[in-house]
């Protein structure tokens, strides 16, 4: 649909739009009124009940790895050892408030969007859908969330602290703490705790009415004029929902500041400590009020620059002019809508990603399973999640690997997904998880195109990937021969061991897990009909050539004893005998 053109076609497009736009806000209201306590109660429990009972895994586990770690010096090791139980008492208390928290918002905003959801174009029965999207959908999402959120806690968790114990040490040097800079670093950190604090919680206040009427200018401007989120007619009633929804981010941005200005503030202790000067703590307590006033002028295109002065805080510190936030002066301009869909942005989440990951996980595990690269040894190993990882591991990068080969050979920018979308550093989306990953990926595809690999040293990457570089199985006759350099194995077992180690970062994102479970349920299944396939074929073939062979020698007995002597008779069937045997 054409937006309207006009001053007057505006005005009622925007009047025929605020009592539809209204009808939908209030059955959305009404059904978060009603779901909100449930999905509360649910989120809460769940997650307070796997918090409380995971507390003593979490300490034990701590404790250990720490004391484990090779990276950790003895001192260093007895300080953590005392900020445990602090760290874990305040992980318990933050972690059930935000559930509670998290539960009422997603309780009572998820109906609100599905009920927006439900008018978009190209849905059918959009009536039943007003009122029956957001209900049960957002109950059976909130045991979703309780289950993602057992996964971080356990697996994700669990995994972080085995890396801390396998990680070698740094150039053979351990990471330990200097006693005699302990007590100034608290007292830096306290210092700016006690000035970022209320300076930066002002500063936001007193930003936030400009935050919430340019806000509200824009958000009005665009509805009228059909413009940036309103100028697709499916956006029309979730942009609507976001005029409404505005002060809500605003008061999160305020809050947000407030919370990061501890962080920011405390900071000053670990300048202290690495600069060795109490003088330069105090300069960054001063210096990090101009940064934030510097940043947030920037995200409100507000005037450049503070009014808080910005001393050098460290002593190998480059100058102020070349480390300020403020935007080059070819983003200060607002992007016109030409710029903005002459490059449009990917529309990928990363749970879908996750989701495309596991499709083709699943396509080529099902393939190696025939193959006999994975074996049901692999299986079980990832069932119980002991020996072996390649399931856990070496199949999602073996699936990443096969991307990085195909953007490589096709010398793309970006990455190929299996769609021939293409991500890029440009287009990607503005996802946290793009952000973790994406510049690792795109090294390793460079450095892979570098490496100018042939098919064969392909193939071996791909195995060495696969198998996690097991060498009993890469001995293997059916994999590939490895290269006769030295130095050209050493490289792809680099390349490998840092693809399986994003890998295993990416298995601690939310949702892998689930994803996980059910692609190992997807492959037993298969390696199971497989094999009673495979049992029922043998079973059937072996039965026609036995009843075959016994038909043939009771037919030889019947009409040919009477001219055969008995021994004749004793070596047909011990011949018919001996072939049922090899046959079995």
């Amino acid at each position: 649909m054409e937006p309207p053109k006009g001053v007057l076609a505006s005005l009622w497009h925007f009047i025929c739009f605020l009592p539809y736009f209204l009808g939908l806000l209030l059955l959305g209201i009404i059904k978060g009124i009603i779901f909100c306590p449930l999905v509360c109660l649910i989120v809460t429990v769940g997650n307070s009940a796997l918090i409380l009972g995971l507390l003593p895994v979490h300490g034990f586990c701590t404790y250990y790895s720490v004391v484990r770690a090779k990276q950790l010096g003895p001192l260093l090791k007895l300080l953590v050892c005392i900020c445990i139980p602090v760290l874990l008492i305040l992980w318990t208390v933050f972690s059930i408030v935000g559930s509670i928290i998290g539960g009422t918002l997603y309780g009572f905003l998820s109906p609100i969007f599905a009920t927006f959801d439900a008018v978009g174009e190209g849905k059918t029965d959009v009536f039943f859908h007003c009122f029956c999207d957001g209900t049960w959908s957002t109950i059976k999402r909130s045991f979703t969330v309780v289950r993602d959120f057992k996964d971080i806690c356990y697996h994700s968790y669990l995994s972080v602290l085995e890396e801390l114990q396998e990680r070698e040490l740094p150039n053979g040097k351990r990471y330990e703490i200097r006693l005699l800079l302990l007590p100034g670093t608290i007292i830096a950190a306290v210092l700016g705790f006690i000035i970022d604090f209320p300076v930066i919680s002002l500063v936001a206040l007193c930003k936030s009415p400009y935050m919430l009427f340019k806000g509200w200018h824009r958000l009005f401007h665009d509805l009228i004029g059909r413009e940036g989120p309103f100028l697709e007619t499916i956006c029309v009633p979730l942009a609507g929902l976001a005029i409404l929804v505005w002060p809500l981010a605003v008061v999160g941005a305020v809050l947000g500041s407030m919370v990061a200005s501890i962080f920011l503030g405390a900071f000053a202790g670990v300048i202290y400590y690495q600069e060795s000067s109490f003088w330069f703590g105090l300069c960054y307590i001063i210096a990090s009020l101009a940064i934030y006033d510097e940043y947030s002028n920037d995200i409100l295109d507000m005037q450049e620059g503070s009014c808080f002065p910005r001393p050098q805080y460290r002593s190998s510190q480059l100058p102020t002019s070349q480390t300020n936030f403020s935007r080059p002066s070819s983003l200060k301009n607002p992007p016109t809508r030409t710029t903005s869909f002459s490059n449009p942005m990917v529309d990928l989440k990363p749970l879908e990603l996750l989701h495309r990951l596991f499709k083709e996980c699943q396509r080529l595990g099902e393939t190696m399973v025939s193959e006999g690269l994975i074996t049901p040894k692999d299986i079980e190993d990832a069932k119980s999640r002991e020996g072996t990882k390649v399931v856990s591991i070496g199949l999602p990068a073996y699936c990443l690997l096969q991307r990085l080969l195909h953007s490589a050979q096709a010398n793309s920018a970006g990455i190929l997904l299996g769609d021939s979308t293409e991500i890029t550093l440009t287009n990607r989306p503005k996802d946290t998880i793009f952000d973790w990953f994406l510049n690792p990926f795109l090294i390793m595809k460079d450095q892979i195109k570098a490496e100018n690999l042939s098919e064969a040293e392909e193939e071996y990457l791909g195995k060495l990937v696969l198998l996690c570089g097991d060498p009993a199985r890469l001995k293997n006759p059916n994999i590939v021969a490895p290269p006769e350099s030295e130095r050209k194995r050493a490289e792809l077992d680099a390349l490998a061991r840092r693809l399986q180690g994003l890998t295993k970062s990416i298995s601690r994102y939310p949702t892998f897990q689930r994803h996980f479970e059910d692609l190992v349920r997807t492959l037993s299944d298969n390696l199971a009909k497989k094999n009673d396939e495979n049992r029922s074929s043998n079973g059937t073939q072996t039965m026609q050539r036995s009843k075959s062979a016994f038909v043939r020698m009771f037919s030889q007995r019947s009409f040919k004893g009477k001219t055969n002597n008995n021994n004749g008779s004793d070596q047909e069937s011990q011949s018919v005998r001996a072939r049922d045997v090899e046959i079995v």
